[in-house]
């Protein structure tokens, strides 16, 4: 009775947090919309189009930086004010950031000028990650955290989904009235001013009870990190695949572009399967790793898998006008991924290792091999890709009690990934290819494979 009486309490808080990653998915999506947008608009370089998702990540790393420090006086938003202000304020700013970039945008200012905006969102999603992924850990049982992250991270990358799908629509064709304007962005962005602001007040709205509060000593929470090696190990793991998982994405479309020769707009429709594939498979981890029987694990996967899979392909059938006979290779990918989550048998560690090794492999077929299939090879990617950020994290403050909060700063502050390798990898396609310089996220996964395997549990008791 305990226990249910636990699960209704937290049931209302966790609906929220789950609608806040639904929104920072689809924003953080757009990016990959805004690269190959700005890249035609400003005749961009690969390296200078990706400096998009370096003013945008590096605020992850300023920002927590700065809040990992502030967690040491005991002053900062979560210690003081608890989870939901924190969201708050993550809101307000996300809002603000929105409406800069419709103004830029409606200016036409130069490229420059939007990398503002672009940090200030990252600033924004900065505040919300990490008060929001300790938040759903913690307010359920420890055994089951991977299983609830999976699943807010599942509607994280239903907004991812919809991000290129919808974004490319409006900012690559339906607003788009001259190729070297930036007018297209204008009301995409107001509106996405808007309805956070009404998510901001929806939040306001909601109550939390206080045992999800923190009041830890924020002294003692700060002290013995540094004592720990698979924190920081986990904090690198962060690092290496926000920065892969972007990096991918980011260049998915110049990749279609060469190797397969798409037009920009339908490689744009057919990245949020890479995004989707991703939600496909954090709903089917949420699961795995759940404490539902076998026969119950497996009908679940199934229904969710197929409705998934029904969600991206009526939205780009709609917009694009994809066809099953353009997209059935996916679904092979979606039963080998099926499969792969069944040999991890529902342990983090163990699924998260596995996962880096598939996705090691996608990426030498994408490299040295030709034809269509290539393009499959890093689009079914994000299926791999889905428990990584769940399982890294939860892996990386399992039994910290108190510290989790300077822990989460930690780790978030890694997301700098995302600011430094898909540049890296764009300077790299121009010297040697796109096809190529896709060696930046194989290093990443080699990393990964090892904290999967082993480095999760240095240094722990």
């Amino acid at each position: 009775m305990e226990n249910l009486n636990t699960q209704k309490k937290s049931l209302i808080p966790m609906i929220s947090v789950t609608v806040l990653f639904f929104m920072w998915g689809f924003i953080t999506s757009l990016n990959d919309i805004l690269i190959p947008y700005f890249k035609n608009v400003y005749q961009l370089s690969h390296f200078q189009a990706n400096i998009v998702q370096f003013a945008f990540f590096v605020a992850y790393f300023v920002i927590s930086l700065i809040f990992y420090f502030w967690t040491k006086t005991g002053k900062d938003p979560i210690h003081k004010y608890g989870y939901k202000t924190t969201l708050m304020i993550g809101l307000l700013i996300e809002t603000i950031a929105c409406f800069l970039f419709a103004i830029t945008a409606k200016m036409q200012l130069t490229f420059g000028v939007f990398l503002i905006p672009l940090f200030l969102m990252g600033t924004g999603l900065t505040f919300l990650q990490i008060a929001a992924n300790p938040f759903v850990s913690i307010i359920g049982d420890r055994e089951t955290a991977s299983s609830r992250l999976n699943l807010t991270q599942a509607f994280n990358s239903l907004g991812t989904t919809l991000g290129p799908a919808l974004g490319g629509y409006f900012i690559l064709s339906y607003f788009t009235k001259d190729a070297q304007t930036t007018e297209a962005l204008f009301y995409p962005y107001l509106f996405l001013a808007i309805l956070l602001l009404l998510l901001t007040i929806y939040i306001k709205t909601v109550k939390i009870s206080a045992d999800t509060e923190t009041e830890s000593n924020a002294e003692e929470s700060s002290e013995g990190i540094f004592k720990k090696p698979y924190v920081f190990l986990g904090a690198l793991g962060i690092f290496f695949y926000v920065g892969a998982e972007v990096a991918v994405g980011s260049n998915l479309v110049s990749y279609m572009k060469d190797a397969v020769n798409l037009p920009e707009t339908i490689a744009a429709a057919f990245l949020s399967y890479y995004w989707g594939g991703a939600m496909i498979g954090r709903f089917l981890g949420a699961v795995s790793l759940s404490k539902a029987d076998k026969a119950k694990k497996i009908l679940y996967m199934i229904l969710l898998a197929v409705g998934s899979f029904l969600v991206i392909y009526l939205v780009n059938y709609g917009l694009k006008d994809l066809k099953f006979a353009d997209v059935w290779m996916f679904l092979v990918f979606v039963v080998f991924n099926f499969i792969f989550f069944y040999i991890g048998s529902g342990r983090p560690a163990l699924t998260l290792g596995i996962f880096t090794m598939v996705n090691i492999a996608l990426l030498i077929c994408a490299m040295f091999m030709q034809g269509p299939v290539t393009m499959w090879c890093l689009l079914a990617m994000g299926l791999f890709n889905s428990i990584m950020w769940g399982n890294v994290f939860t892996l990386a403050i399992d039994g910290l009690g108190e510290q989790t909060a300077s822990a989460s700063s930690i780790l978030i502050m890694m997301i700098l990934g995302g600011a430094v390798l898909p540049p890296l990898q764009g300077l790299l396609a121009d010297v040697i290819g796109i096809r190529m310089s896709f060696i930046i996220p194989m290093i990443s996964y080699i990393y990964l494979c090892f904290y999967g395997f082993a480095g999760y549990k240095i240094g722990k008791k």
